[in-house]
């Protein structure tokens, strides 16, 4: 018996183990005029896969249903297939990448796409929700390519083809250019495994969406009343009208970030921000005694952060992407933080230190809940009546070089969008 793949052959999940087939010479059979909504309702194909779940394989020793399971089952068909890497820790490095593509690449591009199709509610703050934590999923993906050309290992493994398939219908159906150019490496993946021969004779030819589509309009429909026997009743007097209808509750103010009920602060960032950004000319002494003529130390404070894992920045770009990615993702505090990294050093390893500056006395809670390279990095408060760590303070704010008796390879300063002429 041949190996008989039940599913459309535009199903990306499909694509997975027939790509995977192309890879280890496997034959399989794709049946033909597949309808879905139609084939997987039969009792013949509830038989091989109960819950009606599309693509399902068949095989000698029985069916075989969710993608994943059936990809993994052609890689394994041929004994030396090198699709799970070549030893136990690439075999691990794959599995990890294959639950990372599902639970949170696939899984978000699906939250954010279907409903926009009618499958499912539309609501904007679960697609907010969806979108954010794919973005996050996205930028720890760039990282990791920014220096592999592969997801594991020095070739094309299993990790990929499943990575590449559930990207697929993301790149041709919502992932905008706009969208994908913040993850620079994540395109260059994306497009060089669709390219390959064995992915393209699967997959076609795809386009780039040029839009996000726009939602179909659903609403969860509403329980019926039961029905009741009809008496007579003496007339009502009308109530006056609300503004709001019965059935609708009035909006919830959205809450107020904690930092916006502190006491009003002597210091404007925008001001500060500008100035560091404006000024052209001696720069060090205007940049430095502009920001302490500003600060306010009850109403902002001052952090240093050192990152933990220096000794795995051994290439200089992949040490500045890694840098930039957390800036990235620190977006979110821009009305209330101003940041200074710097990587420092001429040879590897590369030390990333950092300055930044907080509305309030601590470290903001939603910007450790949120961002998960802040836990990267070990953070100590400055203490301003210190003169050593003012210096440090100063040095960092310009760029000093050399920075702790090292050469400055880089700096960063957050906002990303602010420019310094020290830079």
């Amino acid at each position: 018996m041949a190996l008989i793949l039940h599913s459309s052959s535009t199903n990306k999940n499909a694509c997975k183990a027939l790509i995977a087939a192309e890879y280890n010479g496997i034959k399989i059979e794709l049946v033909k005029d597949f309808q879905m909504g139609v084939s997987n309702k039969t009792p013949e194909f509830l038989k091989i896969s109960p819950f009606g779940k599309v693509p399902v394989l068949e095989t000698p020793d029985g069916s075989v249903f969710e993608s994943n399971a059936i990809a993994r089952y052609v890689a394994k068909v041929k004994p030396d297939s090198p699709l799970f890497g070549s030893s136990l820790i690439e075999y691990g490095h794959v599995e990890q990448w294959n639950d990372f593509s599902a639970t949170e690449v696939d899984g978000n591009i699906g939250r954010w796409l279907y409903p926009r199709f009618g499958y499912g509610v539309y609501l904007p703050p679960a697609e907010e929700v969806a979108i954010a934590t794919l973005k996050r999923a996205l930028d720890a993906l760039n990282l990791h390519l920014a220096s592999n050309t592969f997801l594991v290992g020095h070739s094309i493994t299993l990790a990929d083809i499943i990575m590449t398939c559930n990207l697929s219908i993301g790149f041709k159906m919502i992932l905008t250019k706009s969208f994908t150019k913040e993850f620079p490496h994540v395109e260059r993946y994306f497009w060089t495994m669709v390219n390959q021969p064995n992915f393209s004779k699967i997959l076609g030819e795809i386009k780039q969406a040029e839009s996000v589509p726009a939602p179909t309009s659903k609403k969860p429909a509403q329980p019926k009343e039961p029905a009741t026997p009809q008496r007579e009743e003496p007339p009502k007097k009308e109530e006056p009208k609300s503004e709001v209808g019965e059935e609708e509750e009035a909006p919830k103010p959205k809450p107020k970030n904690p930092l916006d009920l502190l006491p009003p602060s002597k210091m404007i960032l925008d001001e500060w921000k500008r100035l560091y950004s404006n000024t052209k000319t001696n720069f060090q002494e205007f940049a430095i005694k502009g920001f302490w003529d500003m600060y306010d130390p009850e109403g902002y404070s001052l952090w240093f952060c050192d990152y933990k894992y220096n000794d795995e920045n051994t290439v200089s770009f992949v040490t500045s992407n890694k840098v930039s990615g957390f800036l990235q993702r620190m977006d979110l505090a821009r009305k209330y933080a101003f940041g200074k990294m710097l990587v420092i050093g001429s040879q590897p390893p590369f030390k990333v230190k950092g300055l930044w500056l907080f509305r309030g006395k601590e470290i903001p809670k939603f910007i450790m809940d949120e961002v998960y390279d802040m836990e990267l990095y070990e953070w100590r408060e400055a203490d301003i009546n210190d003169e050593a760590q003012k210096e440090r303070v100063n040095q960092m704010i310009v760029d000093h070089e050399p920075f702790e008796g090292e050469d400055l390879l880089d700096a960063k300063c957050f906002p990303l969008s602010l420019v310094s002429s020290a830079t």
